[in-house]
């Protein structure tokens, strides 16, 4: 059925706090984020370990925390078995998969702790060197973990990070064999080679994506006298940026598509509907989050929320977060491989069985899953929304209300339209934004 949000009155501000927040930014005052601590609860982790000691094989997988920077725990991510675990921590390989079979695989990761400075690593002890090498391995690593006490036993949910089980301060870490990616690796011992350009030539040499951000947390990459390790969330997101904003400056060589395109998928009871316009870039994300979903979980009403950026980028961070970033990279990425430019904007309505966030790999790897299919193909604006609203319960004139880009497609006359540049009549320029406190990233 339809869902007709054109009168104010269906639309409540405050439900749109938690979508902003997304657990990480305090909004609402608390200490804690209640959406989180509810799932705690709702969730409860298997019995991993009955001492402090810990035998297995690591995906391998690594984690860095941001509170307390610059002064973070970081350290390895470890089962409580052996054998083939890679799929464990390469969120790449779980598009189609069930939301619990996701948790409750992520969840037998038991996360080691181990408090460190981000710019004084290099002279640390022996259990951050060994952290780093398995950021940097090809395999799954044999680890043997000693905990100063028994690993708690809750698991971490964010919308920007893959869940994981229990955590607990190391003592002492035990590490087998490594067999290290040889590509990682030359990036890795490039003290020359600036970060940016370290993170292109291992997506350009088909690095996944999720090792590339695994070995950029570590401070793997980067002028010898810049690295530093970088909290794992805020290395999601300026790997996805990194990359996106690259391909996207690529793509504005080509010429624009000939056709309305859209692009569909339907995971983990999110809809999502990819609108490509043949015209120069031009990018959105608009997300409608249902009542009784993971970032609206109290309210009675839809919330609706956007971020956007025209041809010459953004001098903001997006207000939905990491999500922007991770999208546009699989926009741009598709457009790239077909030596083509286009606009976009991708509608996002999250149902009543997303129940909790599984992290910002769900936006990237399904915007990607979708953009492998065939599209649909329009000859004009209007048969593309038309089909588009056949797919979607909420009204095409709810989602122009809250879409800028469509708006300016429908309605706002283009200086391309006069076969004018739009970038040469910008005086914008977009500018480096944040992640926590700083980047880091050359």
């Amino acid at each position: 059925m339809d869902v007709d949000l054109a009168d104010d009155e269906h639309f409540v501000q405050s439900n749109r706090t938690c979508a902003r927040c997304r657990g990480s930014k305090n909004l609402c005052g608390r200490e804690r984020c209640p959406v989180v601590v509810k799932y705690y609860h709702r969730m409860k982790s298997e019995p991993m370990i009955d001492d402090t000691d810990i035998s297995g094989s690591s995906p391998p997988g690594v984690f860095v925390g941001r509170y307390g920077y610059p002064k973070v725990d970081i350290g390895p991510l470890v089962p409580p078995f052996h054998g083939d675990t890679k799929e464990l921590d390469t969120p790449e390989s779980w598009v189609g998969r069930e939301i619990d079979d996701i948790v409750s695989n992520r969840t037998k990761l038991v996360r080691g702790k181990h408090p460190v400075r981000v710019d004084k690593f290099e002279d640390s002890n022996r259990l951050i060197d060994y952290t780093r090498q398995m950021a940097l391995a090809k395999e799954p690593a044999e680890v043997e973990a000693f905990f100063k006490k028994k690993p708690g036993g809750k698991i971490s949910l964010s919308d920007s990070v893959q869940p994981y089980g229990p955590s607990g301060p190391l003592k002492k870490l035990d590490l087998g064999t490594i067999k290290f990616d040889d590509r990682l690796d030359k990036v890795h011992f490039d003290t020359d080679l600036k970060a940016t350009k370290g993170v292109m030539d291992l997506y350009e040499n088909d690095v996944l994506i999720s090792k590339i951000q695994r070995a950029f947390s570590v401070g793997s990459f980067g002028l010898k006298d810049n690295r530093k390790i970088v909290p794992t969330r805020w290395s999601i997101t300026a790997v996805d940026d990194t990359i996106g904003k690259n391909l996207r400056e690529e793509v504005k060589n080509y010429r624009p598509i000939d056709e309305y395109r859209v692009y569909e998928t339907w995971e983990l009871d999110n809809r999502w509907e990819i609108l490509m316009l043949p015209r120069t870039w031009i990018y959105e994300l608009v997300e409608a989050w249902y009542p009784e979903t993971a970032w609206n979980p109290h309210g009675d009403n839809i919330a609706i929320i956007s971020s956007h950026e025209k041809y010459e980028g953004r001098s903001d961070y997006a207000e939905i977060g990491g999500c922007f970033y991770a999208a546009r990279l699989a926009i741009a990425e598709k457009l790239s491989k077909e030596n083509r430019q286009a606009g976009a904007v991708i509608l996002r309505e999250t149902h009543p069985g997303y129940i909790m966030p599984v992290g910002v790999w769900n936006v990237r790897e399904h915007v990607r899953d979708a953009l492998r299919k065939e599209p649909k193909t329009f000859e004009n604006l209007k048969d593309a929304l038309f089909y588009i609203s056949t797919r979607l319960d909420i009204k095409i004139d709810t989602w122009k209300k809250y879409s800028e880009v469509l708006t300016d497609s429908l309605y706002q006359t283009r200086l391309t339209d006069f076969g004018l540049d739009d970038k040469k009549s910008s005086g914008h320029e977009e500018k480096d934004f944040k992640f926590g406190d700083d980047r880091h990233w050359n």
